[in-house]
């Protein structure tokens, strides 16, 4: 079987010229050459010789059977062009000359009519069709006709790639395996068709890529494409969208009509919660009626074509739950993948994977960085290992090493060193016993994870230092002593501050809102509390874009659902008292250490804390 459709033959654009040509030559045939006489004066050779000798002829150009001669001065718009047969004279030259007549070189008998034709209509005529079309495409730009544009009369303009010229296939797509599983039942479909016909199974219309942002939904699609060799359109949900109503519905059609007539091939709509979102009822009386059209539009055409043609359907969307339940039916988007955050066998196949474009030190470990880069998506990953070459180029060297890396790693989470932002010496001091207040909390605890790095080099996200934890592997579930331990470690840092300053400073800021998230979490979503039991005070929308939360509760509810929370971070946060109370005499020690160094790693943080105490519960001078 052989996928196919015949496309209607067009007439060549090259084809009217040509016929607008034809047309112009045979008007002017009869019009040039009628002008030409009626603007040339017919005279005998007598008139010529009395013109002559009376003075009045200025000029006279000889030709092989006429001579052309003026009458008047050649700057007045009087004077008039005569015409007049050539005769057997040998006198003319000396006539001519008596009475100071100019004369030229003798010309061709007369202008070629195609040549006049051409310089005078043709090439303007070509000129003006250019100068228009120029125009024309500029005047739809500035209204908003360009692609997508107001001017584009139903267009879909989408981007269409060859067969194979997006040179993207599955390989160089890393760390979504299940999707890429998913997907090759698709383009196995596009390659052998009558292995599913045979047995009278149908492909599915359309699959809907879902997951947060970065994770490589596009790229999946351009590898499908790339796979089964077939053509990829590529539009976004955002260039259906028009000002004159009818236009998207319009744009939807033309899209299915060139995907038709191109079968087999992949449709791709990116960000399709644009124009898929739930139909609100509101329709004529205030709704959005043009975005209803083109949404009526797309499940009316997804409806009406034969799937068997091989148009396959691909969108993405970080927004499943806004779309529309019509749109999500089987028949539709009959498959919904999931193209979720990498772990961390992922994480290292995609640094691998975007470190060949780079030159890297044979002593490079992408399992250390993939570790750090907990929670990274696959273009934050390609943006860490771009990063990394860039501070290699910096620094004068001609490949990336693994303090290039971890140094990225850093930069995509807190952002770059702020050099030019001196901290004062109580500052610097004030900074150095909050971050080893957390790491101190961190490491006395049990199920938490290791310290990796301290510093108190200023980052231009705004943060004076920061203290990194990497876990040795993967967390999928989370206990509650575990997430205890993540808010006495956020409060660690506060209680630094009481323990030895006696004060607190504004420094604290992030991690108060982190403590509290986790313990709201806890007690509304997670059923962490006796009080609550397993009851969701909570509920959690836009998971892929930061997880919006909203309250499903009475007040009352709620005014004991923040004494708890309140209750919860009070309970850690004395507890990040206590621990660093036992050990002062540490606290002093490494925060002097990194007072001195301004950055340590995890290992000269254990190596000090596991040692005997030099200076047990002797406070810095703070100056």
């Amino acid at each position: 079987m052989k996928f196919g459709n015949k496309k209607p033959e067009k007439i060549p654009m090259y084809v009217y010229y040509i016929i607008a040509g034809i047309i112009i030559i045979l008007l002017n045939m009869l019009v040039v050459p009628a002008v030409q006489e009626r603007s040339v004066q017919k005279t005998d050779y007598s008139t010529f010789i009395q013109s002559v000798e009376k003075g009045e002829v200025t000029k006279a150009t000889v030709e092989e059977n006429y001579i052309y001669y003026e009458i008047g001065s050649e700057d007045s718009d009087d004077a008039v062009l005569c015409k007049t047969v050539k005769m057997d004279d040998p006198d003319l030259v000396n006539r001519l000359l008596d009475a100071d007549v100019t004369m030229d070189e003798v010309l061709p008998e007369s202008p070629s009519i195609f040549m006049t034709l051409l310089l005078s209509y043709v090439v303007p005529i070509v000129i003006f069709i250019f100068i228009g079309r120029w125009l024309s495409k500029k005047m739809m730009a500035s209204m908003g006709g360009g692609p997508g544009g107001t001017m584009s009369f139903g267009k879909s303009n989408a981007k269409v790639y060859v067969k194979s010229s997006t040179g993207i296939k599955f390989s160089d797509v890393a760390g979504e395996d299940e999707a890429k599983e998913l997907l090759t039942e698709i383009v196995d479909y596009l390659h052998n068709p009558h292995k599913y016909t045979e047995i009278g199974a149908s492909m599915p219309k359309g699959a809907l890529l879902v997951g947060p942002p970065g994770t490589g939904k596009t790229l999946l699609a351009k590898a499908v494409a790339g796979e089964a060799e077939v053509p990829f359109f590529s539009i976004s949900g955002s260039e259906f969208v028009e000002m004159f109503v009818g236009m998207g519905a319009a744009k939807v059609r033309d899209l299915f009509k060139q995907a038709n007539e191109k079968a087999p091939c992949i449709v791709f709509i990116d960000e399709i919660d644009t124009i898929g979102k739930k139909r609100d009822g509101a329709g004529f009386t205030g709704g959005n009626d043009e975005r209803e059209q083109t949404l009526n539009q797309l499940l009316t055409e997804m409806d009406g074509f034969d799937g068997s043609k091989g148009v396959v359907i691909l969108a993405a969307t970080n927004r499943p739950d806004s779309l529309d339940p019509a749109l999500l039916r089987p028949g539709r988007f009959d498959r919904r993948i999931p193209v979720e955050l990498p772990d961390i066998q992922g994480r290292e196949e995609i640094l691998k994977v975007h470190a060949k474009k780079i030159k890297i030190a044979d002593t490079v470990r992408f399992d250390e960085i993939a570790k750090a880069a907990a929670g990274a998506s696959g273009a934050e990953l390609a943006n860490i290992v771009n990063e990394a070459a860039l501070r290699a180029v910096r620094d004068g060297r001609k490949f990336a090493t693994q303090a290039d890396f971890e140094e990225s790693i850093e930069v995509v989470i807190a952002g770059y060193q702020k050099k030019n932002r001196v901290l004062s010496n109580k500052e610097k001091l004030i900074v150095s016993y909050h971050e080893i207040g957390h790491a101190l909390v961190a490491a006395k605890q049990t199920e938490s994870a290791p310290v990796h790095k301290i510093t108190i080099i200023p980052r231009t996200s705004g943060a004076l230092g920061y203290t990194m934890q990497v876990d040795e592997q993967e967390h999928y579930l989370m206990t509650k002593e575990e997430l205890e331990n993540k808010i006495a470690t956020f409060t660690g840092g506060r209680a630094a501050e009481e323990l030895i300053f006696h004060s607190i400073t504004t420094g604290a800021s992030n991690d108060i809102e982190q403590a509290t998230k986790i313990a709201r979490a806890m007690i509304s979503r997670y059923g962490m509390s006796d009080d609550f039991d397993m009851v969701a005070m909570e509920t959690v929308s836009n998971q892929y874009l930061g997880g919006d939360s909203s309250l499903a509760c009475s007040f009352e509810t709620q005014t004991l659902l923040d004494k708890k929370v309140v209750d919860l971070v009070r309970t850690q946060h004395e507890k990040a008292l206590k621990i660093l109370q036992d050990n002062i005499g540490k606290l002093h020690e490494l925060a002097k250490y990194l007072y001195e160094h301004e950055t340590i790693t995890g290992e000269e943080f254990m190596k000090i804390l596991e040692a005997p105490s030099e200076i047990p519960g002797v406070s810095l001078t703070k100056e």
